[in-house]
């Protein structure tokens, strides 16, 4: 009998990406890591919050973390 093989987690996703309580993701946006200079404040400031991964990109990336 064939044994079935486990998934193996996608490493460069699982540092991208952490789930929250509630089973959503949660990641980090771009744009933040240099040329801030000519952003304004209030833009690099809203850069620093996680935001969630849309609904329609969540199926792609739940299955590159089992």
């Amino acid at each position: 009998m064939a044994k079935k093989n486990k998934m193996k987690t996608h490493k460069g996703a699982a540092k991208r990406f952490k789930r929250t309580g509630t089973g959503k993701l949660r990641r980090y946006k771009a744009y933040k890591s240099h040329k801030t200079g000519k952003k304004s404040p209030k833009r690099v400031r809203n850069l620093r919050k996680p935001a969630l991964v849309s609904k329609a990109d969540q199926k792609r990336i739940d299955s590159l973390l089992p």
